[in-house]
């Protein structure tokens, strides 16, 4: 009775019967849809246990799927960060938090951050996400490279005879070779938001242009930055500032990136902050390549290249970070640093972040470390002055000085035993740079670094007799151009072939590659177009070994770091954008004689694409620079073995290439993660995807450059993989 006075009255209105009916209609479906949403949430509701947080994120336009959920706390001795992606119905689940106080919020493309949730380990957290309000907010969210991507690169016809600004000899490929991952983003990751703009404090200027010559003369680092940047001719400047003048005039990049797709959302990020705001780290390192269950739940030991001579220690477990002051033989030792070095003693003028303050204040210069068996810690690092010691030069009894002496270097080898504190120091010859065991009896650790030589250290023999000299070794690099299987006399670099000799090869190792099937040794040369080396000790080495070299082939070009599997097939990082690959098992010309000095073997070379989008202008590529390849030879990450995983330096993570596609394992918080190398672990191998993961430092040079500015410390990144993280718990599945 009271429902057909209600339509009286709205007939008497003049509303009619027909519009009356619509309303109910329409509040009878809001009412349901609400229903079926409250119990399609509750249907969608995530199981957690007391350490877990998890629920579904939704926005206006229903489930978001494919977005990120950070949890951040600063309750613990170092900043702690989680992050998980949600599924295809929105939920998600960030598992093993320590207990704290979190901020959680919601970050993904086509949004903008979400207000932070305060919340702690076992609660349901649903979470509504924001959508951006417009194209160029949600760009702010996007990976470098599809800023950097928007960077003017010449056309091919501008080349050649100083024409248009660009250096004389200079080639299209050598170009980005410089503009990309062996120059430019050798050291910062370029397209995040600190690079392409000019920061305020720099002051105020003309033009763009002379913006961006003060600012690359900031800094330790001013004089490598400017003489790269002047020897590839002033248009590389100029382009530059046409570069970041049409970002502050609000040009967005040409691509958009797409949301995490099937294994990408089973990814877990964990974040660690450690050593300080000044100094950064070049890498890390967790395990013994060889059996990475070495150093188990370990302590992470940071390399800080040319920014301190403190060793920083990360103890996941505890969360806990500290740090080692790394000494010298000698005290009075000049600093490594100023000639010779890629870093100066002073800033050649002030930074907008330190200014005239020297930040870099070092000798050890420790580049890269390995763990070995026993979990002791081998540095590339300095130990005394340059000054070889008389073992190592002409007139010695050493068997590789007398092939080939030597009378300086800049890095040898130190050891530490994190157990007793003990720092030894080993004074090799070579010069060192990476380093890796190989697999022989003897834990030979093979290094790069050497220039025109390739040295080892037979750390057996070091460990019995603490003697350097008896224990070292190295090598020129000689090619069998005369085919006879052996080691001859043979003609320089600068001299032709002579088929009646073999030939002698200057091509420093950048990368340096033990294979685990047949004892020989690779190593992979920076350049344009690059090459990897291939290098056999022979029964008595030196004077038995022998060198194979195998250039890079179009389209491929500007090798940087690199890597072997368990097939020995060579993995590396090319400026060209693709991850290269090559399988010496597919040449098919001869190995050695006259015609095997490098353009032999085109056919064992196979090119595969990174993702993200390419310069404009120059035909199918991806500007991807990245700066180091490594191989999972033991499925320590989850995606199979022999796996090659790359430092995705524009892509704000790693890039694994799986099953025929590539795989983005992204660090979306905070913009700018750029890694240098990475290791693998297993801490348990019966503990499923909590006992391994992947490990990376976030390696910039200037760690202030990522989001949240001065201030930011170097991160230690865990990259670890869950087949079904939404349904893990639910599953109570190791998996």
């Amino acid at each position: 009775m009271a429902q057909r006075s209600r339509v009286y009255r709205f007939v008497r209105r003049g509303i009619g019967i027909a519009p009356f009916l619509s309303l109910v209609l329409f509040s009878v479906l809001a009412i349901a849809h609400a229903q079926r949403a409250d119990q399609s949430a509750a249907g969608a509701a995530v199981a957690i246990d007391g350490d877990d947080i998890g629920g579904v994120v939704t926005s206006s336009n229903g489930p978001e799927a494919g977005v990120w959920v950070i949890a951040e706390t600063r309750d613990l001795p170092v900043r702690y960060i989680k992050i998980v992606v949600t599924d295809d119905r929105g939920r998600y689940l960030i598992p093993e938090l320590p207990k704290a106080t979190y901020s959680v919020w919601v970050r993904g493309y086509g949004l903008v951050d979400s207000p932070k949730m305060m919340a702690e380990p076992g609660r349901e957290l649903n979470l509504t996400a924001t959508l951006a309000p417009d194209e160029a907010a949600a760009a702010r969210y996007y990976p470098a490279i599809y800023w950097y991507s928007m960077l003017k690169i010449p056309s091919a016809d501008q080349f050649g005879g100083q024409k248009a600004g660009i250096a004389g000899k200079m080639t299209q490929t050598e170009w980005l070779n410089e503009m990309k991952n062996n120059g430019c983003v050798g050291c910062h990751q370029l397209g995040q938001l600190s690079t392409r703009t000019i920061e305020p404090s720099l002051g105020h200027f003309p033009s763009s242009e002379e913006a961006w010559i003060r600012r690359v003369q900031s800094g330790q680092a001013a004089q490598f930055m400017m003489g790269q940047l002047s020897g590839m001719g002033p248009l590389a400047v100029k382009n530059l500032a046409d570069w970041t003048d049409r970002v502050a005039r609000g040009e967005l990049p040409h691509a958009k990136p797409q949301r995490p797709q099937g294994v990408e959302r089973n990814i877990v990020v964990t974040l660690r902050d450690w050593m300080d705001e000044k100094h950064y780290l070049h890498d890390l390192i967790a395990s013994d390549k060889r059996n990475p269950t070495v150093n188990a739940y370990g302590p992470l030991f940071g390399s800080p290249e040319y920014s301190s001579d403190f060793i920083p220690i990360l103890d996941p477990v505890k969360n806990t970070a500290t740090k080692f002051h790394a000494p010298v033989r000698d005290p009075e030792m000049p600093l490594s640093l100023g000639p010779g070095h890629v870093a100066a003693l002073k800033p050649l003028m002030p930074s907008p972040y330190w200014g005239d303050e020297a930040i870099w204040n070092q000798r050890i210069n420790n580049h890269n470390s390995m763990i070995g068996r026993d979990g002791r810690l081998w540095l590339a690092a300095a130990v005394r002055g340059p000054d070889n010691p008389d073992f190592c030069k002409a007139g010695s009894d050493l068997p590789s000085a007398k092939l080939f002496p030597l009378e300086k270097n800049l890095r040898e080898i130190a050891v530490f035993n994190p157990k007793t504190r003990d720092y030894e120091f080993i004074d090799t010859c070579f010069g060192t740079h990476h380093l890796q065991f190989g697999f022989d009896a003897n834990d030979t650790l093979w290094t790069s670094g050497g220039g025109p030589v390739v040295g080892w250290l037979n750390t057996k023999m070091w460990d019995a007799t603490h003697d350097a000299a008896k224990s070292q070794g190295w090598t020129a690099l000689i090619l069998d151009t005369n085919g006879n299987g052996k080691r001859d006399d043979y003609v320089e670099p600068n001299q032709p072939v002579d088929p009646t000799k073999d030939k002698r090869i200057v091509a420093g190792f950048y990368a340096v590659m033990p294979s685990p099937i047949d004892g020989s040794v690779w190593g992979a040369v920076r350049g344009n177009p690059g090459s990897v080396v291939r290098v056999v000790p022979g029964p008595h080495p030196p004077e038995t070994t022998l060198a194979e070299i195998y250039n890079v082939p179009q389209p491929g070009f500007g090798v940087r770091g690199g890597d072997i599997d368990k097939k020995g097939v060579v993995w590396v990082s090319l400026a060209s954008g693709h991850l290269g690959s090559f399988d010496r098992s597919r040449c098919k010309s001869p190995l050695n004689g006259p015609k095997a000095t490098g353009d032999h073997c085109p056919e064992g070379w196979s090119f595969y694409k990174y993702p993200g989008p390419g310069f404009e202008g120059i035909g199918e590529n991806s500007a991807e620079s990245s700066y180091y390849t490594w191989v999972d030879q033991h499925n320590i990450f989850g995606l199979g073995e022999d796996v090659p995983m790359s430092t995705g330096n524009l892509n704000d993570g790693l890039i694994a290439y799986a099953n025929g596609r590539m795989v983005v394992l992204r660090v979306p918080y905070p913009l700018g993660f750029y890694a240098k190398g990475f290791d693998g672990r297993i801490d348990d191998p019966n503990a499923g995807w909590k006992g391994r993961g992947l490990w990376a430092a976030n390696g910039d040079r200037a760690p202030w450059l990522i989001e949240g500015g001065k201030g930011s410390k170097p991160l230690a990144a865990h990259f670890q993989f869950v087949k079904d993280l939404v349904l893990l718990k639910r599953d109570n599945s190791k998996q």
